[in-house]
């Protein structure tokens, strides 16, 4: 195969597979959406792209469906759609591009930075495991010495102080507690809310990073001091709760609740995933008029976390199952550590230069 013919059928694979993955998006969101549920369309799909980004499923760069494309395969009017897009890309969630269409966006500026930066480090990686490769050296031994190197670097290294902002203050500590086992031993982080965060109008404890969901960083950028840097991590669903999912009785009458109107689009797929041996479930909003006998009528309650209040409604013996997630520890070592250790090497750089 020529130099060109190799750098046609590269091209030809890459177009191929971005088209596989728009045509996933645009199938996910247009099939997600669910009539049966007392939530406007538009609301959900702008939850089901918000959730997507806070789960990593829509990443940063990747291309989503046109308004056209997506109101046909939707079957709802073009207006709803660019509407969302329009909400969307005011909050900093997605950005259109122009002739190229709306993509995923990044935040702001400051990923592109870090995303040019770990690319430089990755082309020296390769440098470093070329040169050892040609000594003769394993790759196993290169890797155990990188990580010496790290190791040592982390525990000498200044503390950095973070701060977890979630929806409630009980599962953000739980973040906080998953976050921790990442970090170094000198390192703090605490759990606070958006609610608290708005209500301290700016007057926050001291903090050198701020972590938080990545569908609501631009919001908490907002309630901020200048200059804070503020990390999105996506979550990814427990263990515990995938479990204890696949253990429900297939013939069990299964109830879903949700918080927030604009997830209960996403809460249903995001259960059925993990139980494929039920055929079906229904789903409530925690403010739904008819909650109460809802409750009274399941077998296995499915809750997101926050709901806690309503199990005091659901019948002594019956099951009841929290919907939680969890930081996804690759995000964590990707985006999170990265950052952290960006904010090491900045404090040094200003003491050397003190």
């Amino acid at each position: 195969m020529t130099e060109k013919s190799f750098t046609v059928a590269t091209a030809d694979c890459d177009s191929s597979l971005e088209q596989t993955n728009a045509e996933r998006i645009l199938t996910g969101l247009a099939g997600s959406l669910d009539r049966t549920l007392p939530v406007p369309l538009g609301i959900q799909l702008r939850g089901l792209v918000e959730f997507g980004i806070a789960l990593g499923e829509l990443q940063p760069g990747q291309r989503l469906p046109s308004v056209r494309e997506l109101a046909d395969r939707a079957g709802i009017a073009p207006m709803t759609v660019s509407t969302v897009y329009r909400e969307l890309r005011q909050s900093g969630l997605i950005e259109a591009k122009p002739g190229a269409g709306t993509y995923v966006g990044d935040g702001h500026g400051s990923d592109g930075l870090r995303s040019s930066a770990m690319r430089k480090m990755q082309r020296r990686i390769d440098v470093l495991f070329n040169e050892a490769q040609e000594l003769g050296l394993a790759p196993s031994l290169v890797a155990s010495l990188v990580n010496a190197r790290a190791a040592r670097g982390r525990s000498s290294s200044r503390p950095v102080r973070l701060v977890m902002v979630g929806n409630f203050l009980d599962t953000t500590q739980q973040y906080v507690d998953r976050i921790r086992e990442h970090l170094g031993q000198t390192d703090t982080i605490v759990a606070t809310t958006v609610s608290a965060l708005q209500k301290a109008g700016g007057e926050t404890p001291a903090f050198d990073l701020c972590v938080t969901l990545a569908h609501r960083r631009v919001e908490v950028e907002g309630l901020l001091p200048p200059g804070i840097p503020v990390v999105g991590l996506s979550f990814i669903p427990a263990e515990e709760t995938r479990a204890q999912l696949a253990m429900i009785d297939p013939m069990a009458r299964i109830g879903i609740v949700s918080i927030f109107p604009e997830f209960m689009a996403l809460m249903k797929p995001g259960v059925l995933r993990f139980t494929p041996h039920v055929s079906d479930a229904e789903v409530r909003l925690i403010t739904a008029p008819d909650l109460k006998d809802f409750l009274l009528g399941l077998d296995v309650l499915i809750y997101a976390s926050g709901a806690e209040p309503i199990l005091k409604d659901l019948p002594v013996g019956r099951q009841a199952i929290e919907f939680r997630y969890v930081p996804d520890p690759h995000a964590i070592r990707q985006t999170l550590i990265p950052a952290i250790e960006k904010l090491r090497t900045d404090a040094v750089a200003k003491e050397d230069m003190v």
